[in-house]
């Protein structure tokens, strides 16, 4: 080969290192610069913002929080100054309170107006005495007196005695006490178990978890204050908080980009626009937001912020944003403003943006004059070298080309004629090998079409092979119910007493002559008549047991018959289907092999659905029984005789298919052999040959539908299912 040259100058690469490398370097690098520089000063304005701006929200939100505090201290000193006035006016608390047909006491209907006046409820195991009546008096005045002040900004207050008894100002329910079931009780409610004393032992005012009203599904929280009064518990001020005002004003206002949340003390989502919250079944229970996984979350988020002591503002790399938190005095609960990091970082962003706008236009008026060098220099020669390439490729060899060029170019020229000499050599030679190449294939063929020919007829001996190892398999399953039967039969002949017959025809023969006197005398004769009464019962009974036999064997044969011609209907049209009870199939597959089953002591039981006849190939699918039902007797052989047990169950799944199960109690299947379970010829038996669960496979699918297998283990039973089309029997036509 000619020696190729080393060219004296490189145009495409002086060209694209002077111009490409310049402008990228200088674009990356200003992009890089104005991006860091912007980005480091408008994170420092976001952060200082955010700890700023969560800092006074949490003050401005934790404002009705502290007022329903301070207004518990003001209530628990009311009703405290009250309890220390004189006793219980009886007069007032009659006209205030009757006892109602259920039992209960409650505001005296005919004076009651719920939306000036609380409500009073004493529950009807309670017969309020002296000391009881003055608190319920107490806790009226107090609330008729403050109710209607803290109405504005609460939706109810309420005062609970340890008793159950309950006083609420509620203006917009004022018939909630009317309307409450006589065994009303709210004792067992969150806010008051966790005043007691033994939850409570500071006895300071406690806040309950979020909840949704039952009746106006409003969300709220309950504030509760135990007050003791020389050491004893006597009441329970509360008040229930709405949170409306307040889920909006975290969900609408907020940062530009970013968005509020509220957490309890335990990192439990309070508010959050994202989660979606579902109403709790039960009243004043606590109501979580979103799901288990989006909890949890949000859990390990509060754990990080409070590994974060003294720091308003954290930033969550988990999160891809940065948190500013700050404690709602009250509930405990913490106000966090989430503000994503690309909210932060988009100012930077567009900054780097313009500067590459500016670079790429500078780019591109590189690349245009690039373009119009390249045009001249390289795409006018190239274009040239494809004109050649055409001409090579439609069969010219004898080229015209420009090399007397000391570039690239013109070492490519030179090469690419020595290449169009090279072709032509390499056609000729090409065109040699084809026609050897053809002759090959055509002998190859030859040979081939022989092969396929010997391939074909072994298939078909093959196929033939299998379809005997079937009929031969199924007609041995049925042969052996005629053996157990006939063998029967032969044993109750065997057994059958005929020689009374004999003595009984001797003696009439010897009394002959006297044949009245004998059978009316003689103690023999007396006996001789009930005898052969009992006798002839005797033969009839072991006659029918005889031909109830001989009817078995009957149809086995038939069934044999049958075997015999569904395997030739392979070979012929396909049979009809005929209409089938399903519980009656099973029924004659267990007994085509009730003997060999009464023989091992196996216990079958049957757990039949009533189902209507469908249309189906009887004998198919009795031969599929009776192949899994001699697999499950088999599976048994290693059982104790009395824990040998064969489960059957007939259902429909759907309205399409019905269902037979067979399931055994015996040696099981290994994981590893459930897969080649059905396959011709496999089995884990001695004396077994692999051909009844693969013809029942195959007659399953032939029928439209499938068997499979099912087992635990080694030891611990089998279940064999076979699903099958639920074609329900037409309805006869109407005359």
């Amino acid at each position: 080969m000619p020696h190729t040259s080393r060219p004296q100058a490189s145009l495409s690469r002086s060209t694209l290192v002077k111009m490409g490398v310049r402008i990228a370097a200088v674009i990356a690098m200003t992009t890089l610069l104005s991006y860091l520089h912007v980005l480091g000063t408008v994170r420092a304005e976001h952060l200082e913002r955010l700890a700023s701006y969560v800092a006074e929200r949490a003050h401005r939100e934790e404002i009705i929080f502290l007022l329903a505090e301070d207004n518990h201290v003001v209530l628990r000193d009311a009703f405290t100054e009250r309890l220390q006035q004189a006793g219980a006016d009886d007069a007032r608390f009659a006209r205030l309170v009757r006892r109602l047909p259920d039992g209960t006491w409650r505001n005296a209907p005919e004076s009651f107006d719920g939306r000036r006046m609380p409500g009073i409820f004493i529950p009807r195991e309670l017969t309020p005495d002296a000391d009881l009546r003055h608190r319920v008096l107490a806790a009226y005045d107090v609330l008729s007196s403050y109710g209607p002040a803290f109405h504005p900004r609460f939706t109810n207050t309420y005062i609970v005695l340890p008793e159950g008894v309950v006083v609420l100002y509620w203006p917009e329910r004022p018939t909630y006490f009317q309307d409450a079931a006589s065994d009303f009780s709210i004792l067992s409610l969150d806010f008051l178990t966790r005043t007691v004393p033994e939850n409570n032992p500071t006895r300071h005012t406690v806040w309950c978890d979020v909840y949704a009203d039952p009746h106006t599904h409003a969300w709220m929280v309950t504030v509760a204050t135990p007050v003791d009064v020389g050491g004893r518990h006597v009441a329970t001020l509360g008040n229930d908080v709405l949170l409306a005002e307040l889920m909006e004003r975290a969900s609408q206002d907020h940062l530009p980009g970013a968005y509020n949340m509220i957490l309890g003390d335990e990192g439990q989502p309070i508010v959050h626009p994202e989660l979606a919250p579902a109403l709790d079944e039960h009243p004043h229970g606590p109501t979580p937001l979103g799901t288990e996984g989006q909890r949890e979350r949000l859990r390990g988020v509060f754990a990080r912020l409070q590994a974060a002591p003294g720091q308003t503002v954290v930033e969550e790399p988990e999160e891809d944003a940065y948190l500013g938190h700050a404690r709602l005095e009250g509930p405990g609960w913490n106000l966090v403003t989430v503000l994503p990091t690309h909210v932060v970082s988009k100012p930077a962003v567009q900054a780097a943006r313009y500067v590459l706008v500016f670079g790429m236009a500078s780019l591109l008026l590189e690349l245009g004059i690039m373009s119009w060098v390249l045009r001249r220099q390289i795409t006018e020669p190239l274009s040239r070298f494809t004109q050649a390439t055409d001409r090579v490729a439609s069969g010219e060899t004898e080229l015209a080309l420009d090399t007397a060029r000391q570039d690239e170019l013109g070492q490519l020229a030179g090469a690419f004629r020595r290449m169009a000499d090279q072709v032509r050599r390499r056609e000729e030679e090409l065109r040699l090998a084809n026609d050897g190449l053809e002759r090959r294939v055509a002998e190859r063929t030859q040979e081939l079409t022989a092969l396929h020919g010997r391939l074909v007829e072994a298939a078909r001996r093959e196929g033939m092979a299998e379809i005997a190892t079937n009929v031969l398999h199924n007609v041995g399953n049925v042969l052996s119910s005629v053996t157990s039967s006939t063998q029967l039969a032969r044993e109750r002949l065997h057994q059958l007493r005929i020689e009374p017959v004999g003595r009984m025809a001797a003696l009439l023969r010897e009394h002959q002559a006297d044949l009245s006197a004998f059978l009316g005398q003689d103690e023999r004769g007396r006996v001789l008549l009930p005898f052969m009464d009992q006798l002839g019962q005797h033969l009839a009974e072991e006659r029918q047991r005889i031909l109830a036999l001989l009817d078995e064997v009957g149809r086995y044969t038939e069934h044999i018959g049958d075997i015999i011609t569904v395997q030739q209907d392979h070979a012929r049209t396909p049979r009809t289907h005929q209409p089938v009870v399903l519980a009656e199939l099973v029924e004659d597959a267990l007994r085509l092999d009730a003997a060999r089953l009464a023989h091992r002591q196996v216990k079958v039981e049957r757990r039949m659905d009533t189902l209507p006849p469908v249309l189906t190939d009887k004998h198919k699918v009795l031969m599929i029984l009776i192949n899994l039902i001699s697999n499950a007797r088999h599976a048994l052989d290693t059982m104790p005789a009395d824990e040998r047990l064969i489960t059957i169950r007939l259902d429909q799944p759907s309205a399409e298919r019905f269902r037979v199960e067979i399931r055994d109690n015996g040696i099981g299947i290994a994981p590893e052999l459930l897969a080649r379970i059905f396959q011709h010829g496999f089995t884990t038996r001695a004396k077994g040959h692999g051909f009844g669960l693969h013809s029942a496979i195959l007659a399953a699918q032939e029928l439209g539908g499938s068997l499979t297998a099912h087992s635990e283990g080694p030891g611990r039973g089998a279940t064999f299912t076979l699903e099958l089309p639920c074609r329900s029997v037409p309805a006869p036509p109407s005359a």
